[in-house]
């Protein structure tokens, strides 16, 4: 179960013990109470055995996109995994930006960046400088985060699919916090390289640019940087 949805219960169980305790002060009856109870555990168990945790993961992201602070951090976030995915050649097919936008998108889980092959097994084919590219990729987020703001509070999804992604290739468990922390310290140093693209990609995802466009604009960063050098 995902904390959005965990949080989302404990909201629903705060709001019925005081329904329960404040009812009777304001002539709340207890049918009512009842039947908000009934029909919250109904969606509760929907969303949990249908559709996956989406309604308390949407409902979770409509509050904290009420913050500014977490709007900028997501924004930085996925634009550091859409800049990586270019700069490493790498392609990408679509991003969203939470769980919402992802659902009307017909894209799985909370919302991101979406590349590379469709097929994860197809991976597994790569070469090793591939993979190396994809964990950077995996790992720009958290990247991101932490050379802006110096720390990062997202990035458990993509730290969990890296280490799927090891073990599916056959190395050890063991193995995994070490790649995570090289793919972080290479997708950095390569986000500090193009800051100016990566910037302006800030901008453009957070006006939602088509992702034609925005590799446009990472591929004009680039040139400049290549003359420049």
């Amino acid at each position: 179960m995902r904390d959005t949805t965990l949080n989302a219960v404990a909201v629903v169980i705060f709001a019925v013990t005081m329904a329960s305790l404040l009812g009777p002060l304001v002539s709340l009856s207890p049918a009512l109470v009842a039947v908000f109870v009934a029909v919250g555990l109904g969606v509760f168990s929907l969303d949990q055995l249908g559709l996956g945790g989406r309604i308390g993961n949407i409902l979770m992201d409509a509050v904290a996109w009420t913050s500014g602070d977490h709007r900028q951090r997501v924004l930085h976030h996925e634009a550091g995994h859409f800049l990586a995915a270019v700069l490493l050649d790498i392609p990408v097919e679509d991003y969203t930006l939470n769980t919402w936008e992802a659902w009307r998108r017909g894209i799985p889980g909370q919302g991101g960046v979406v590349f590379g092959p469709s097929d994860p097994t197809a991976l597994t084919r790569l070469t090793p400088q591939t993979i190396d590219r994809y964990c950077q990729v995996w790992m720009a987020g958290v990247a991101a985060e932490q050379m802006v703001y110096g720390d990062a509070q997202g990035g458990g999804d993509d730290t969990a699919a890296l280490g799927q992604f090891w073990t599916l290739l056959g190395r050890s468990p063991a193995e995994v916090p070490l790649k995570q922390r090289w793919a972080t310290l290479q997708a950095k140093t390569l986000l500090e390289k193009h800051r100016d693209a990566f910037d302006a990609l800030v901008t453009a995802m957070g006006d939602r640019t088509p992702v034609a466009d925005c590799c446009a604009l990472i591929t004009a960063h680039r040139a400049s940087v290549e003359t420049s050098a």
